[in-house]
C-alpha cells in the first residue's frame, strides 16, 4: 500500500470532517479515501476513526498518530519546499486562520491580487476570534493580535496595532466624557472577551513620567468579536477600546469620538504565526512577506 498516501487521506478526513469532502478535495471517490484509511489501520493494527451516521471522531491512538502524521507531512513538505525555492514557484494549499475582521477588511481585498502572483497556491482563508491549534487543526499561518505565548511556534511581526478608546456622541451626551482612565471605572465599558487580561485597558500618559496605567472597567456587554464590539460602540452601548484602522472612518464621519486623547492605549503587536522547524515552506515565506510588503504601503496599518 501507499503508506504516505493514506496517512495523507487519514489527516485531510479528520480536518474536513467526512470522507466525502477529503474525496472532492483530491478529486476521487468516497469510496477510495475510505479504502486508504481502512488499510492503514488494518497496517497499525488500531481503530483510527469512529464513525456514526452523523459524525466522525477520532479514538485515542488515532488522535495521537493524527498528530504524528500531521508532523511528517510538514516535515516533507518543508524538505520539497527547501528545494523548489531554488529552482520553481511556491504551490499547494495554504490554510490560513485570521481575526473576522482583520480578515474581512484586509486579507480578503488583496487576496485576489496575492493568488495572481502566485497561480499554484490555493489557500483555505479561515475567519475566526477563537484560538486555533495550529499543529491540530493543520494551518499553515495564524495571524493573531498578541504577544507569542509557545515556544513551539514563531512569530514574524507584521504591525504594531495601535488602540483607540471611542464612544458615540449619544453615548457621551447621557453619561458625560472621562478625561482621563480613572473615570472609566464608572463608565460602561465594552470588553473584548478574547484576551486574558478582560477587564484591564492599558494606557501611558502623553509625555508623562507613568509608563502603564491599568484600569479595570466593566460593563453589561462583553463579546469575542471585534465588529460586534464596534456596532455597540456606534449603537450608543458604551466605550469601547478598539484598533485604530477598525474607527478612524467612523470618527471622521462623526459616528464616534475618541475620548482621552491625552492618553494611549498599549498597542497590541499584529504577529504571522506558524509552527517552529528546521524550513519554512516556501508557501508561506512568499505569503507572510507578501502581507508585510502590503501592510507596509497602506497608511493604515501604520
Amino acid at each position: 500500500m501507499d503508506q504516505l498516501g493514506a496517512m495523507k487521506a487519514f489527516v485531510r478526513v479528520v480536518q474536513t470532517g467526512s470522507f466525502s469532502a477529503a474525496a472532492r478535495e483530491q478529486n476521487t471517490t468516497q469510496a477510495t479515501i475510505s479504502k486508504k484509511v481502512a488499510a492503514l489501520e488494518s497496517l497499525l493494527g488500531a481503530k483510527l476513526l469512529t464513525r456514526s451516521s452523523r459524525e466522525l471522531s477520532m479514538t485515542e491512538v488515532g488522535a495521537v498518530y493524527y498528530e504524528n502524521c500531521v508532523a511528517i507531512i510538514a516535515e516533507l513538505d518543508e524538505a520539497q519546499a527547501q528545494v523548489r525555492s531554488q529552482q520553481a514557484s511556491p504551490k499547494g494549499i495554504l490554510r490560513v486562520t485570521a481575526p473576522v475582521v482583520f480578515g474581512c477588511q484586509f486579507i480578503a481585498p488583496i487576496l485576489g491580487d496575492f493568488l495572481k502572483s502566485y497561480p499554484e497556491i490555493k489557500v483555505d482563508l479561515m475567519l475566526s476570534d477563537k484560538h486555533v491549534d495550529l499543529v491540530a487543526e493543520g494551518v499553515d499561518v495564524a495571524i493573531r493580535a498578541k504577544q507569542l505565548e509557545d515556544s513551539s511556534l514563531v512569530a514574524r511581526h507584521l504591525f504594531d496595532n495601535p488602540l483607540v478608546a471611542v464612544a458615540s456622541p449619544q453615548y457621551l451626551n447621557r453619561f458625560g466624557e472621562p478625561k482621563a482612565p480613572s473615570e472609566l471605572k464608572s463608565h460602561n465599558c465594552i470588553v473584548y472577551s478574547m484576551l486574558k487580561s478582560v477587564n484591564i485597558w492599558h494606557f501611558e500618559q502623553t509625555g508623562g513620567s507613568v509608563d502603564d496605567i491599568a484600569v479595570p472597567v466593566s460593563g453589561n456587554c462583553r463579546c469575542d468579536n471585534g465588529e460586534a464590539i464596534l456596532q455597540l460602540a456606534l449603537d450608543g452601548v458604551g466605550i469601547a477600546q478598539l484598533p485604530t484602522w477598525m474607527v478612524d472612518e467612523h470618527i471622521e464621519q462623526g459616528k464616534l469620538n475618541r475620548i482621552m486623547p491625552n492618553y494611549l492605549s498599549h498597542p497590541l503587536p499584529f504577529n504571522a504565526i506558524y509552527p517552529q522547524s528546521r524550513y519554512v515552506p516556501l508557501k508561506v515565506r512568499c505569503f507572510i512577506d507578501y502581507l508585510k510588503q502590503r501592510l507596509a504601503e497602506d497608511s493604515s496599518y501604520r
